[in-house]
């Protein structure tokens, strides 16, 4: 749909490891499982945050993505809802259209599809590598929504979309609780209107958004 043509319906847009899906968690479990790797994700810092159980060393970064790739190729059924999650979006569907922007290669697109179905999540799934600022505004102008919301764990997303839609609300949630206090605040840094870390208090705020039907505004960084 071009954005000539009057608006649609409300648009939801959202992430889905760590806003639908529980991903450290899992992975963790998995790296001390089956490759003798603690994962300690307190510190904030992903490329510190594996360390090698036999040399006690830190994997190297370089080698930190092929972990992640292994465990996406062979272990999504690990992952499960984030709480309140599944219970959201369908109540979110009731109003609006939903997008799962996910930051995993185009080859795995169909298993994330087929992983959110097994829990009744039957939603469009857009696979993108690095940040979200550009497809989120081809998937916007493609609906062209009578208002657009966008929900991301990473700040540098919600950076990214300030910058490429500034119209769209932006609503920085991290699901998982013991990596929640490690992750910068958007909202505070001025990229994101809000930071709610729980899907029932989400819900609330979105559906609000979405009743009044209003452009988002723009924002400043907090004092």
């Amino acid at each position: 749909m071009s954005a000539t043509n009057s608006p649609s319906r409300p648009l939801l847009v959202t992430d889905c490891d760590e806003v639908l899906l529980y991903m450290v968690a899992p992975f963790k479990a998995w790296l001390d499982e089956e490759h003798d790797i603690d994962f300690d994700f307190s510190g904030g810092d992903f490329a510190k945050a594996l360390i090698d159980r036999k040399t006690r060393e830190a994997v190297k970064p370089g080698d930190i993505w092929p972990l992640l790739g292994a465990f996406f190729d062979t272990e999504m059924h690990r992952q499960t809802p984030i709480t309140g999650a599944v219970e959201a979006l369908k109540a979110i569907g009731e109003h609006a259209d939903i997008v799962v922007l996910t930051n995993l290669m185009d080859n795995r697109q169909q298993a994330r599809s087929e992983q959110l179905a097994r829990f009744g999540l039957h939603h469009r799934v857009v696979c993108n590598q690095g940040p979200k600022g550009e497809p989120l505004k081809r998937i916007v102008e493609e609906h062209n929504p009578s208002v657009a919301i966008f929900v991301d764990d990473l700040p540098q997303h919600h950076e990214s979309a300030a910058e490429h839609v500034p119209h769209v609300w932006r609503l920085h949630m991290v699901g998982e609780e013991g990596l929640a206090p490690h992750i910068a605040c958007a909202a505070n840094a001025g990229h994101a209107h809000a930071r709610i870390d729980r899907w029932d208090e989400a819900l609330a705020w979105i559906l609000e958004r979405f009743a009044h039907g209003a452009q988002a505004p723009g924002i400043q960084a907090a004092a």
